[in-house]
């Protein structure tokens, strides 16, 4: 019963706005005690518009000396913390290029440094929007264009990106700091100089008085996968519903929670805010490392360990150890893992309790697995957040409609698309001076006219004991032979296969030919040549013949986001075509049972159609 609660209580503060969510949990406990505590939280968040940034505050007060950040050899305290910000905040100010209510774009990645910027930024009633620290020239341009940033503060390390496109910036009147104690180019100033003159005095509270749980707090972008990356509005009460994760997920002020993940994106930043609203330390690294994750875990005493998908699949890839399960870390949170990996995972590492979420940085729908059985748990809770499986045309790429017009759920176990109803109590803003993108994400009249759901994206299967399980994204999955192919599935399959590392799979245009054949992208495990034979052996088991792949690209690395999600659109327009690509080509030979290389030769028999496929 107990776990049946919470994960009802879960489900519905990953989705209110902070006030609400707390009004939900007095509604559900019944405790007096615990319904008074909490109610008189809901009125002070209400009444004073208590933020993430209030809690910090309290912290500083209460816990000074506490560790806040370590990072490689240093350890910040939470009254380290707060000075710094303070001087981030201060060094604003007295350059009189940021006043309240702007939006300062921060790009730069994981280091302290990003912490006080956003903290100061926060302190004075900011916004910070949080740039993708990988991106360039256009990219970069629409990013800042998007949040209505008028300043930018970057890492010295990325100078060269910004001398790229400073012309530009001088144009948009974009105040420009760097990251260094000094600076030499026109039209760019030294930020740390600013910070060093600068005081670190408590910032009056009169400087954020504005703010609301509904004010901006930052900008978080999606990684831009498929096109140009899009801004999504975190609010502060937003900010307030992803810190609680953590204590859904059962952390406790004890632990010490380790970061890996990208600050600028949604997944890394909350463990940041998690950790605020438990007072507790985060291990922050600047790039992750499977071959150091185990060392740091020791080094720091974590607890508590974040994850995506891939960075549980790379760990479970490297040389086993008779140290592997020689560490404290009890709780792992994240989303993405496959259930192969899954049990790799706690086999080889020990009994460590996994929580796998679902959720994005912009939807209005969340899950959390608190069972131990993998997949994500659905209670009823369409009575409070109305969601649907529906069926989708992969072809078309719309959801199904009958002769009504309207959508149609799926049977247990048949993926389909997850589409949630945009209310309320679980809205969609949308994506920040967007409206087209923000309008692709709605449909209309699903199953009654003038309703109004939310586009997840996601496909997803419901299985007979209400688990829901990840199958494919939109525009991933394609159409061959008359059959729908999931690139997830097929990349997984894949990766089983002895000398293939990773596989990136995709669906290419043959003419001549209906919907798309398979091909995949794939890289090789160290010392391992491609062993075609084996691999045309392991498709031929493990995949029906209209999901084996048709074409094979051997790469030496595949191009992947910050937050490891693999980019599709260069190589889906590069096609297989032997003229234009260098890497090495194959083709699936049924004659000869094997993939034989993709010559040019082969390559116009396809394309005539002499060689059927």
């Amino acid at each position: 019963h107990g776990m049946l609660s919470t994960f009802g209580i879960v489900s519905v503060l990953l989705l209110l706005p902070a006030p609400y969510a707390f009004l939900y949990l007095c509604f559900l406990f019944s405790r007096t005690t615990v319904r008074q505590t909490l109610r008189r939280f809901v009125l002070k968040c209400m009444r004073t518009n208590y933020s993430i940034l209030d809690r910090f505050l309290e912290l500083v007060e209460t816990q000074p000396h506490k560790p806040f950040v370590y990072f490689k050899d240093e350890t910040f305290t939470y009254r380290e913390a707060d000075v710094l910000s303070n001087k981030v905040a201060r060094a604003f100010l007295q350059a009189g290029c940021v006043k309240e209510g702007d939006t300062v774009a921060l790009f730069l990645g994981n280091q302290p440094m990003f912490l006080w910027l956003w903290l100061g930024l926060v302190k004075i009633g900011c916004a910070g929007a949080l740039l993708n620290s990988n991106i360039r020239s256009k990219s970069l341009l629409h990013c800042l264009n998007c949040s209505g940033a008028t300043t930018l503060v970057a890492a010295e390390e990325l100078l060269d990106a910004v001398k790229e496109v400073l012309p530009h910036l001088h144009e948009q009147q974009i105040t420009v700091f760097i990251l260094a104690d000094r600076c030499e180019i026109t039209g760019v100033e030294s930020f740390i100089d600013k910070m060093n003159q600068a005081s670190s005095e408590p910032i009056p509270k009169e400087l954020r008085s504005h703010l609301t749980m509904q004010s901006p707090a930052a900008y978080i972008y999606t990684s831009g996968t498929t096109g140009l990356p899009k801004a999504a509005l975190i609010t502060h009460s937003r900010v307030w519903t992803m810190s609680l994760l953590l204590p859904s997920s059962g952390v406790n002020s004890k632990d010490v929670i380790y970061d890996t993940l990208p600050l600028y994106h949604s997944t890394g930043l909350l463990v940041f805010t998690g950790a605020i609203e438990r007072g507790i330390p985060v291990v922050l690294r600047s790039k992750f490392s499977a071959s150091q994750f185990w060392d740091d875990c020791r080094k720091y005493n974590v607890t508590v360990i974040q994850y995506i998908g891939e960075i549980m699949r790379y760990l479970c890839n490297t040389p086993q150890k008779l140290s592997d399960k020689n560490h404290k870390v009890r709780l792992a949170i994240g989303n993405g893992i496959r259930a192969d990996v899954w049990r790799d995972f706690v086999r080889r590492f020990g009994e460590i309790q996994i929580r796998e979420f679902y959720g994005a940085t912009e939807g209005n729908f969340a899950l959390l697995n608190y069972s131990s059985k993998m997949g994500l748990l659905l209670l009823n809770l369409q009575m409070f957040f109305p969601y649907a499986v529906i069926k989708y045309d992969i072809d078309k790429e719309e959801p199904l409609r009958d002769s009504s017009g309207f959508c149609m759920e799926v049977d247990k176990g048949e993926p389909g698309l997850l589409v949630t109803e945009i209310t309320a109590k679980a809205p969609f803003i949308g994506y920040v001076r967007d409206l087209n993108q923000t309008e692709k994400k709605k449909l209309h009249n699903v199953f009654k006219k003038g309703d109004l759901y939310f586009n997840t994206g996601d496909l997803l299967r419901i299985d007979e004991d209400n688990f829901m399980y990840f199958h494919d994204r939109v525009g991933d999955t394609f159409r061959w032979k008359g059959e729908n192919v999931a690139t997830a599935e097929v990349a997984d399959i894949l990766a089983l296969a002895d000398c293939v590392k990773e596989a990136n799979v995709y669906g290419v245009k043959v003419p001549g030919q209906e919907g798309r054949a398979g091909m995949a992208a794939v890289t090789l495990r160290d010392g391992l040549k491609f062993d075609s034979t084996a691999v045309f052996k392991h498709v031929e088991d493990f995949l029906p013949s209209y999901a084996r792949p048709r074409f094979m690209r051997i790469q030496r690395s595949l191009d992947i986001t910050g937050t490891f999600k693999l980019i599709k659109t260069k190589v889906v327009e590069q096609g297989f075509n032997p003229n234009d690509i260098t890497d090495p080509l194959y083709f699936l030979n049924e004659k000869e049972k094997n993939y034989t290389p993709l010559t040019p030769d082969v390559f116009d028999s396809v394309i005539s159609g002499d060689i059927k496929i």
